[in-house]
């Protein structure tokens, strides 16, 4: 499992004082970071090879600037050329946002996924999500 650490911005707030719900996939893109690596070392758009293809979130208590914010990200699933990740966000030790992420292995140029290899099948599984 992958944690990753994010310090809220007054920008991230809305008129009530809470960090506003836009922000919470983005946080949870920061989360995936470590994953896209997997399959894009140098992180290069040129030779990217991830699709996404649904992300649900499902906010469970609120967000506040003042204390930071842990992202709990990890592989659920993994198929033939796409994977699931599991993702949840921390605050003072309350589960406050979950939620999933798949990717499709994909050939931008060809248009066409592409089945994960073993090599990449074998990182993603190192980074499976663990309940804590």
């Amino acid at each position: 499992m992958i944690l990753t650490g994010i310090v809220p911005r007054v920008s991230e707030t809305d008129g009530v004082g809470h960090i506003n719900n836009v922000f919470v996939p983005i946080w949870f893109e920061a989360g995936r970071r470590e994953i896209f690596r997997i399959f894009s070392p140098d992180l290069d758009f040129v030779n990217w090879k991830l699709a996404l293809v649904k992300v649900t979130v499902e906010y469970v208590d609120q967000l506040y600037f003042a204390e930071n914010v842990e992202i709990r990200t990890g592989i659920q699933k993994i198929g033939n050329s796409s994977f699931t990740i599991k993702e949840e966000i921390y605050q003072t030790n309350r589960l406050c946002a979950k939620g999933e992420a798949v990717y499709v292995n994909y050939n931008f140029k060809e248009k066409k996924s592409v089945a994960i290899s073993n090599e990449i099948r074998e990182k993603l599984q190192s980074v499976k999500f663990v309940e804590k």
